[in-house]
């Protein structure tokens, strides 16, 4: 009968160090058309390295492959890309930190991955997950560090939810008393009838996620009483996450390289920002244009307006930094900008997360990044491309950079046109549904110093030591 039973290992015969050198010889004394590589075997040598480790000791490693819009539907040029996430999903797609809601939930395949044809409800609720996922990835992979939704801690690790079809009108937003990210769709106007998602624009979703990201690292920035300039620091970093997330992706890169022909101030889906919702609103460059050359001076202190300004000064830092770089012969166009753009936004994210608590202006994270510069290892080139574009936008005092000293004062300049409205709070009537939503209004504040307010006014029924006016009376 076959014993079926494994050997122990100790039983396995192993060749000796005598029958590997014989076995060497037979080999060197045939004929061989290419050279072999030498084998080297661990009883060759007396002080041979330790054996792997048995398996179960790494940790498991998960991922999956899905299907998203590179940019969305009418961004016809790039089209659909797979992409690989990496962690563990369930179907939804639900992972640890993130959980779709509203829609019928996508299982994984026998792949384990979620891939659904496009146009329909389940490649929409799988490309929103995977948004939100990737923007949560690289700002973690940026600062090293996991980063937990601004209501998480004490043990709460609730995950945010995430609606890709939360109803009818035009808007998406970031809400953080429902902790959670909704995408809405509408009719666009005009003789064809056609729907617009928001959840199926890359930029869109990339950009609410940027706002429960900055939520969690600045939470005061969100307060509509705060100077015009915090707010619009958050509007714009939502535009950056999308432009950023899309420069990760190496294909997104290729295909800028081929489109502009290497010239980041060439036409580029790059700069347009949520391209199908600004055709539905009859606007040829999408809702916003990150490759602008707006001034402090030329706009007002609407927040939206306004965050046009530092969009527009760090998309041409990037481009003064890949210019910089381009054509040292040590890579490709495409590696040079993915390289450049992955250090831009260290400078970025870091400075945005070491900004003021309360009141951060431009300038606060114009400072900031310059003084990262060297220790990003990148010094006089980068630092001066950041000084002189924020100069030239009137952000920055125009002395400063003549500066490319580390720690070289860095003066804002002061514009009188760009406060809080009459009623001490922001104009945000241009902003996304984010910024608008209540409960960033500063309403509930202002509640509580009406009440307060009213128990030190006059009137009323007074209280005596044996109860109100009233009740003595009786």
């Amino acid at each position: 009968m076959r014993d079926n039973h494994p050997l122990p290992i100790s039983l396995v015969p192993t060749p000796t160090r005598q029958f590997n050198r014989a076995f060497d010889q037979r080999q060197s004394n045939r004929q061989s058309t290419l050279p072999a590589l030498k084998l080297v075997r661990s009883t060759d040598r007396d002080d041979a390295a330790p054996a792997a480790p048995p398996p179960g000791t790494e940790p498991p490693r998960f991922a999956s492959r899905a299907l998203i819009y590179k940019q969305d539907p009418t961004v016809e040029e790039i089209g659909i890309r797979k992409i690989l996430l990496n962690g563990a999903f369930q179907e939804g797609p639900r992972s640890a930190r993130i959980e779709v809601r509203g829609v019928s939930p996508v299982a994984p395949n026998a792949m384990n991955d979620f891939i659904q044809a496009p146009g329909t409800e389940g490649f929409d609720t799988v490309h929103t997950f995977s948004i939100v996922h990737e923007a949560l990835a690289m700002c973690q992979r940026t600062l090293g560090k996991p980063i937990r939704w601004q209501w998480n801690g004490g043990g709460d690790s609730t995950p945010i939810e995430v609606f890709p079809r939360a109803g009818e009108t035009m808007n998406a937003f970031y809400s953080r008393d429902e902790q959670c990210l909704k995408f809405f769709f509408f009719e666009a106007p005009g003789p064809t009838p056609a729907t617009v998602f928001t959840c199926r624009s890359f930029d869109i979703v990339a950009h609410e996620a940027g706002h429960a990201i900055l939520d969690s690292l600045q939470p005061d920035w969100l307060d509509a009483d705060a100077d015009p300039q915090c707010g619009a620091l958050h509007e714009a970093f939502g535009d950056l996450i999308a432009i950023f997330l899309a420069l990760s992706q190496s294909d997104q890169v290729e295909a800028l390289i081929v489109q502009t022909k290497g010239d980041l101030h060439n036409k580029t889906f790059l700069s347009d920002l949520a391209e199908e919702f600004g055709l539905a609103l009859g606007r040829d460059n999408g809702l916003r244009n990150a490759d602008n050359d707006k001034r402090m001076s030329e706009v007002s202190s609407e927040v939206h307006d306004l965050s046009q300004v530092f969009t527009g000064g760090i998309y041409d830092v990037l481009a003064d930094a890949f210019e910089l770089e381009r054509g040292l012969g040590r890579d490709t166009e495409a590696q040079t900008l993915m390289r450049v753009s992955q250090t831009i936004f260290s400078l970025v994210l870091e400075a945005f997360r070491s900004a003021p608590e309360r009141n951060a202006s431009f300038a606060d994270v114009v400072s900031g990044m310059a003084a990262l510069c060297p220790k990003e290892g990148q010094g006089p080139g980068y630092r001066r491309a950041i000084l002189n574009q924020f100069a030239r936008r009137e952000v920055i005092d125009v002395k400063a950079a003549a500066g490319n000293k580390k720690g070289a004062s860095i003066a804002s300049v002061r514009h009188a046109h760009l406060g809080v409205k009459a009623n001490g709070l922001q104009d945000r009537s241009g902003c996304c549904g984010t910024l608008r939503l209540r409960e960033y209004s500063a309403a509930d504040r202002a509640f509580a110093g009406e009440v307060k307010a009213l128990a030190d006014g006059l009137g009323g029924r007074k209280a005596t030591a044996g109860g109100t006016q009233a009740e003595a009376a009786e």
